[in-house]
């Protein structure tokens, strides 16, 4: 049976809570209370677990801070004995537009500091990521206050469609397959175009 690491990214504390940054901490929130079931704290970090006809998924928020995110995953996946190719991080992504979804199996960190320190830890890149769009509508030297800045009342329902999209995609993988599942996600058009229903 085929169980997944969920490695939702982020940073922890208040000031973190509705930031760009955080969408992966948001999607594993919004996941876990889908569910009504409740995060409990682990070592390097909070952990939910949650079953969805009959799989196992092990949603994880590390508190390591998201540039030492690979301690955490690197610890959570040895101690369950999941397999890499069935570890999903969930992050945000400056290259994306706000609405945009890329799910794949493996490839480059492609400068984001959680994922660059996961692959250093695991040693290797061949894991999912699931890449959630958040735009760089930003001055130039100003990154970093872009991804620490909240999301905006007029995005808040593109937020919401981004969640749903990215809950769906996430719970299907244990059934459809990483294949079909990168397909149908990759495939989706800007989520911010669309009325929430």
């Amino acid at each position: 049976m085929q169980n997944y690491l969920i490695a939702c990214l982020g940073n922890i504390g208040a000031e973190y809570a509705n930031t760009r940054h955080n969408i992966g901490f948001m999607v594993g929130d919004e996941l876990v209370g889908s569910k009504d079931v409740s995060f409990e704290p682990v070592k390097y970090g909070e952990m939910a677990i949650i079953t969805n006809r009959s799989r196992k998924y092990y949603v994880l928020k590390p508190n390591t801070f998201m540039n030492l995110s690979g301690k955490s995953v690197g610890y959570h996946i040895k101690n369950l004995e999941i397999p890499v190719n069935q570890l999903v991080v969930v992050t945000d992504d400056l290259a994306l537009p706000l609405g945009m979804l890329r799910l794949r199996p493996s490839g480059s960190h492609g400068g984001h500091n959680g994922l660059r320190n996961i692959e250093e830890v695991l040693g290797t890149n061949q894991y999912m990521r699931f890449r959630i769009g958040i735009g760089n509508n930003f001055p130039k030297g100003k990154q970093v206050e872009y991804v620490l800045s909240e999301f905006s009342k007029e995005e808040q329902p593109c937020i919401k469609n981004i969640l749903t999209a990215t809950i769906e995609g996430l719970l299907d993988l244990a059934f459809s397959g990483p294949d079909r599942v990168m397909t149908r996600i990759n495939g989706l058009k800007n989520l911010c175009n669309q009325t929430s229903s």
